[in-house]
């Protein structure tokens, strides 16, 4: 079966690509579920936590309602008037349209986000689908692109790059580099362990001489993700391009956002950009760069 359908991929690009489309489509409109209610999931998480371990300093009801939530349920709902979604309002990209961006309720606006995500996922599925063709390494990849998608949105929105994406997908890029996929698993190896400890190594670096922290945990283990699946030779143009179009961002929003040089801003986004660059194009990228200082 699965021969079946590699076969009628390969004979026709046409049907391949529009599968990828529409699937990456779908996979977008989860995705909006995923960056809304995941944070949501971590805040209830930490407050029960908090909550047991404080057991006897705590009063006995809770101080603010925190109702546990999934990535399925409670049922997706307007959150003006809470009309429940029906599934044909739920149609990616599509049903925004028909809806002219409205709920069919209440008429209040739909955040233009939704389809904003839905249609870059798309987009960038149809370039991993292009850049590798039908093979077992654009499947891995186009699943790795979503989960680049989530974290970046989920750190815009609240400076989070949150592990339970991170490291299952950390162990991903190792386990699928046993055979060599798309580097040797030694060089898989030492670039997770050097992702993690350059950016490690820069932390403590800055917060010894500063007293602050430069920037969070998960970078750390974004950086080590990356290693996992692409080895450590092109780690340093990562964080070289990173560093540089995060410091191009921040000294524009510091020059006409007027943006305080003390107010953090998230690292994440900037690395999962690069990072998601490198792994298609970073060889011939890094050697244009060598050339060039050469």
């Amino acid at each position: 079966m699965l021969e079946n359908v590699i076969a009628t991929f390969e004979q026709v690009p046409a049907f391949y690509y529009g599968s990828i489309v529409v699937f990456s489509l779908l996979v977008g409109s989860f995705l909006n579920v995923v960056i809304h209610r995941l944070p949501k999931m971590m805040e209830y998480g930490w407050y029960q936590e908090c909550r047991e371990f404080l057991s006897d300093e705590v009063p006995k009801e809770p101080t603010r309602d925190l109702t546990p939530i999934t990535l399925s349920k409670p049922n997706s709902t307007c959150p003006k008037c809470g009309h429940a979604i029906k599934f044909y309002e739920n149609i990616p990209v599509l049903s925004w349209l028909l809806l002219k961006g409205k709920c069919s309720s209440c008429k209040n606006p739909i955040a233009k986000r939704y389809p904003i995500i839905e249609l870059i996922t798309a987009v960038m599925g149809f370039i991993v689908a292009s850049h590798y063709g039908v093979t077992w390494t654009a499947f891995w990849v186009l699943f790795l692109t979503f989960a680049l998608i989530a974290l970046t949105v989920i750190d815009l929105d609240h400076m989070l790059l949150p592990d339970q994406i991170t490291l299952p997908f950390l162990w991903l890029g190792l386990l699928i580099n046993l055979n060599g996929l798309i580097v040797p698993i030694d060089d898989a190896v030492i670039g997770a362990v050097a992702g993690y400890l350059s950016l490690f190594s820069v932390f403590w670096l800055f917060k010894i001489l500063t007293g602050k922290e430069g920037m969070g945990h998960g970078d750390f283990k974004l950086v080590a993700l990356f290693g996992a699946w692409m080895g450590w030779q092109l780690l340093p143009l990562l964080i070289l391009m990173a560093s540089l179009v995060g410091a191009i961002v921040g000294i524009s929003l510091m020059v006409f956002k007027n943006h305080q040089r003390d107010q953090a801003i998230p690292f994440g986004p900037y690395l999962a950009v690069a990072g998601w660059i490198c792994l298609l194009w970073g060889a011939p990228i890094w050697q244009w760069y060598l050339s060039q200082l050469g």
